[in-house]
């Protein structure tokens, strides 16, 4: 058989301050209620402490995939981080996150495709397994929300969180792992989920700073209504393409952005609840890493051979769907 790009570990990180919906309410005008019912978000992660970037949960959640693993930093040969949090502008926090946990002979490079972040590096990844240049590869997705959010926004900051997940491809010969993928972007979508200032079209200054520009804009029924039509096109056409009925696949893994766009895109799949992922009560949409912590969270109930789904929709627009069998025993 073709080499394929298996999932062979699975691990997560996250901060041990929770942020609670009761918490916010004393932060800006909103309820508990008013955040579960829209989001389905009751708590969230938040890094803590000076000069803390991403790349500090991302080592916690590589190294740990390598313990995992039982194999040295220095066996990695490439590791790819999903970020819109990164360190600095330069140079990637995968370079950072490399130095930190020792992955010597491993080159590194940072994907920011927002929320499709994980699922853009993780098949990136595996080409790089299936084409037999690298034995194995450390995909990250992390992101420090908390530091672009506005927390007198209530239409941003009730659905954030911090977290990083970490994934080992290696190569398989026995049909697991990645075995089909799509991804799609329209860039006119850009106006409707950004960050306004901080890039070169418009560098920081103390007018930006002023006007909130560096922090997560987001007109949030623009973005609900063409995330729910994607994700779930996406998605169901990655069965449709794989000959896969409902009752032959075992979990959908969405990205955690909002419990109703989760729930829509189930639908459009045919799947009860029982098959669907989801962990955005406890930690909110973390951008990048909310797949791989459903991964991590999930691998317990996770089967040798199980038909996922993964799904996702980010800012920019960008979304896409992976088909992954699964290869490890839990």
């Amino acid at each position: 058989m073709p080499i394929t790009a298996a999932i062979t570990a699975v691990e997560g990180y996250l901060p041990d301050y929770i942020l609670t919906n009761h918490e916010l309410s004393q932060m800006v005008d909103t309820n508990d209620e008013w955040i579960t019912s829209r989001t389905g978000v009751k708590e969230r992660r938040i890094l803590k402490g000076k000069e803390q970037g991403a790349s500090v949960m991302a080592v916690e959640a590589v190294n740990k995939l390598l313990k995992k693993r039982g194999i040295s930093a220095e066996e990695i040969d490439l590791l790819i981080v999903a970020t819109v949090t990164a360190d600095y502008i330069f140079p990637a926090t995968a370079n950072i996150v490399s130095d930190k946990v020792g992955a010597k002979n491993a080159w590194s490079f940072d994907v920011n495709a927002a929320c499709s972040g994980f699922i853009y590096a993780l098949t990136t990844g595996a080409q790089f397994i299936q084409s037999g240049a690298h034995k194995k590869v450390v995909v990250v997705g992390v992101d420090k929300m908390s530091s672009i959010i506005d927390y007198t926004d209530r239409s941003t900051c009730v659905i954030f969180g911090d977290g990083a997940g970490a994934v080992l491809l290696e190569p398989s010969t026995e049909g697991y792992g990645i075995l089909d993928f799509k991804h799609q972007v329209d860039g006119s979508g850009r106006v409707h989920l950004y960050q306004k200032a901080g890039g070169s079209v418009k560098p920081p200054s103390i007018e930006s700073v002023e006007k909130k520009e560096h922090f997560v804009y987001q007109e949030g029924q623009a973005v609900f209504k063409v995330a729910v039509k994607q994700m779930a096109d996406v998605s169901a056409e990655m069965m449709v393409r794989n000959n896969l009925k409902p009752d032959d696949v075992a979990w959908l893994v969405p990205h955690q952005a909002n419990k109703r766009i989760i729930e829509a895109v189930a639908r459009r799949m045919e799947l009860p609840d029982s098959k669907v992922m989801l962990n955005i009560h406890k930690y909110g949409n973390t951008t990048s890493g909310t797949i791989p912590l459903c991964l991590w969270e999930y691998q317990g109930k996770l089967k040798k051979g199980d038909n996922i789904i993964l799904s996702a929709f980010g800012g920019g627009f960008t979304w896409g769907a992976v088909y992954v069998k699964w290869a490890i025993n839990s």
